[in-house]
């Protein structure tokens, strides 16, 4: 720029003084060649004076320009901070100023872009839900953390790669094709195999705009949803059993009598029986069922305060001394070694009380005849246990998971001949929880089961 105004500047110079003495050459030769050797030194320091002139002239209007030029380039690299300042004239400072105001809108445009981008990141990260966006050829634009947990991948390191060179899930594949495929949004339910089993539900939205094909993948974990579904059916399924069994007894033995059986003294005591006894079965079953319920919906009102465990195991073990002894049962209470029997627990007494009859009666109920039963009891820094130990048949490592579920019983055929309701240990759970306490098991078949509840200890 400053090189060709400068040339500019000159060549107009050259320009006046060539014809100036053109018109002098054609009109007086004689005089041209005399103002030559008289004035030849002047026009040459005029010429040169000019030249320094048109130098001056191109560098105070080019240098405006050159601030100007460095000024938009910088902006153009990312430095939209950046203040244009010059030294020219009133056009140059509104030029610089038009400059400025653009900077200034360019810089509070894109930190708002910069903000928004990053709101809806956190955003999307902090979903429970897997968010994927690809673009038409399944290559990643953005996945967040959820959906790299899901699928097992790492979303920082996936942008820009084929979804399948991350995710290897061939099953998600194929549904991603068909979503891409499909005219509108697309859902179907996914079950992913591996180590840990997952049921996924999968969302698929292309993108609307024209320009940028692909699609936005919403995945749903249904894992736990699914187990309670499963969990639900059990149950609906358990209890219509359980309160089939008893009614059909009681149903079948009614029908006896009436067909003639109550004219028999010894039939009808036999019949009689057995009803009282399934009516009783079941009204257990229904006083558990309405005692669950009031739990799991904290409406049990418990009353934590200090409870003394010697006091409250040698209470349980005497209510439950008469059906030991039936059983040739041995109980055994234990104190602890080092320190005073009463460690007090914080703790609901009823509901201490309901689980301690609940795991004792247990034992009894699954220890063979001339088995032992001990309960033991003692306080570690700020928690107060007891333990019910027993010599039964024991429960196998699959069951043992699956003992605190609703229903569950371990060995079906022998729970149906001890009798029961199967939700005594869920309840006891229940309870324990409520308390704020834990429960833990550990058993070996053939040798026995321990139950440990662990309360928080009570401050005297």
């Amino acid at each position: 720029m400053f090189w060709r105004l400068f040339l500019t500047y000159l060549l107009l110079v050259l320009i006046a003084v060539g014809l100036v003495g053109l018109l002098i050459w054609q009109r007086d030769r004689p005089l041209f060649f005399d103002l030559a050797n008289e004035v030849g030194l002047a026009v040459l320091l005029s010429t040169a004076a000019s030249i320094g002139l048109a130098y001056l002239l191109a560098r105070r209007f080019a240098r405006p320009l050159s601030e100007l030029t460095d000024g938009a380039r910088r902006l153009a690299q990312g430095d939209l901070g950046h203040t244009i300042r010059v030294s020219g004239g009133r056009e140059h400072a509104q030029l610089a100023a038009a400059f400025n105001a653009m900077s200034s809108r360019l810089a509070a445009t894109f930190a708002l872009n910069a903000h928004d981008h990053e709101q809806l990141r956190t955003i999307l990260s902090g979903m429970i839900e897997g968010v994927i966006a690809v673009d038409h050829e399944l290559k990643v634009l953005f996945a967040n953390d959820r959906a790299g947990a899901l699928l097992g991948f790492d979303p920082q390191t996936a942008v820009d790669r084929k979804l399948w060179e991350v995710a290897r899930q061939r099953g998600f594949q194929e549904l991603l094709e068909k979503g891409l495929r499909h005219d509108g949004p697309y859902r179907e339910e996914l079950d992913l195999k591996g180590p840990t089993e997952r049921s996924l539900a999968v969302y698929v939205s292309r993108l609307p705009s024209q320009r940028l094909p692909g699609a936005v993948v919403v995945i749903h974990d249904t894992t736990e949803l699914r187990t309670l579904e499963r969990m639900r059916q059990d149950f609906v399924a358990n209890v219509s059993h359980e309160l089939k069994t008893p009614l059909a007894v009681i149903k079948s033995n009614v029908e006896a009598l009436q067909d003639g059986a109550v004219e028999d003294p010894e039939a009808r005591v036999v019949f009689l029986g057995q009803a009282s006894h399934e009516a009783d079965r079941l009204s257990a079953l229904i006083q558990d069922l309405l005692s669950l319920a009031r739990i799991e919906s904290g409406q049990l009102g418990l009353e934590l305060q200090p409870v003394p465990l010697d006091r409250i195991i040698l209470d349980c073990l005497e209510r439950n001394q008469a059906r030991a002894e039936a059983k040739s049962h041995t109980l055994v209470e234990v104190p602890p070694p080092d320190g005073p029997p009463d460690v007090p627990a914080l703790a609901d007494a009823d509901a201490l009380r309901q689980v301690l009859d609940n795991l004792v009666d247990n034992a009894i109920k699954y220890t063979r005849n001339g088995g032992t039963i001990t309960v033991r009891w003692s306080a570690a820094d700020n928690t107060a246990w007891f333990e019910v130990e027993d010599t039964g048949m024991g429960i196998s490592d699959r069951d043992l998971p699956r003992i605190f579920e609703r229903f569950y019983r371990a060995d079906k055929a022998r729970s149906r001949e001890v009798g029961g309701t199967g939700l005594g240990l869920a309840i006891v759970k229940h309870l324990v929880q409520s308390m704020k306490g834990t429960i833990r098991v550990s058993s070996q078949l053939g040798k026995g089961t321990t139950f440990r509840v662990m309360l928080p200890k009570a401050n005297t």
